[in-house]
């Protein structure tokens, strides 16, 4: 049985799930939260994952052990350094293989078996790494697959999948942020935190989220360890 009132969000702990989320709650859906503890370096994200999915009155909140240190291939999964430089051009060490492909069957197998048919994920095309798991191509893909690789699919209730950050810069999404009425210091976006408990402030997703907050005019509310010059 469909129920339409019910929506599947990807919650990672970070700036971009915490909003998409809120997304969901504001078009009107009870919400169900995932998160994937994947064994990540990061792993301070997941208790940021609690915390938003508490503030947003998430129905449940999932967090399902994955273990892709296994797999390795990452500077989230393996014993890698993560890059502290700049955002580049190239798609960097700090990519997860098929992390999104990965997370997004988990949701829908969530998905399906509650009877929703909308998924809620954070992606951006503008101010990212370039990982290819977060254009829109990958997007559409994956709801043509979804429709294709389920039941609900082939009988014909399709699922949707809801990516309202899409072709948003990150300072876009802190505005959004800002206008739904959250409290963007619960989330974590740094990748290699730093003593303390801080945002190390050096690498891709910690100059990001800073960028995102100066070019808003927004205070930003994360202790950086350093900030990048």
């Amino acid at each position: 049985m469909t129920d339409s009132k019910i929506a599947v969000a990807l919650v990672s702990g970070g700036l971009d799930s915490f909003v998409s989320a809120a997304h969901a709650r504001a078009d009107g859906y009870r919400l169900l939260a995932l998160s994937v503890d994947y064994n990540q370096r990061h792993h301070v994200e997941l208790a940021a994952a609690r915390r938003i999915a508490h503030a947003l009155g998430a129905e449940r909140h999932v967090v399902l052990p994955l273990d892709l240190s296994q797999f390795g291939g990452s500077a989230l999964t393996a014993d890698i350094d993560v890059p502290k430089g700049g955002v580049g051009d190239d798609i960097p060490v700090t990519y997860v293989p098929a992390r999104n492909t990965i997370f997004l069957s988990l949701a829908l197998g969530w998905a399906e078996a509650a009877g929703a048919r909308d998924l809620y994920i954070g992606v951006n095309a503008l101010d990212y790494s370039g990982y290819p798991d977060c254009r829109p191509e990958f997007i559409e893909g994956f709801e043509r697959l979804a429709e294709l690789a389920t039941k609900a699919g082939v009988e014909g209730a399709p699922f949707r999948i809801r990516a309202p950050l899409q072709h948003m810069s990150k300072a876009d999404i802190v505005r959004e942020g800002m206008r739904l009425g959250l409290d963007l210091g619960l989330s974590w976006s740094c990748y290699d935190p730093a003593p303390g408990g801080v945002h190390c402030g050096l690498c891709d997703s910690c100059r990001l989220r800073a960028k995102g907050f100066e070019e808003a005019g927004v205070p930003d509310p994360t202790r950086y360890a350093e900030t990048a010059g």
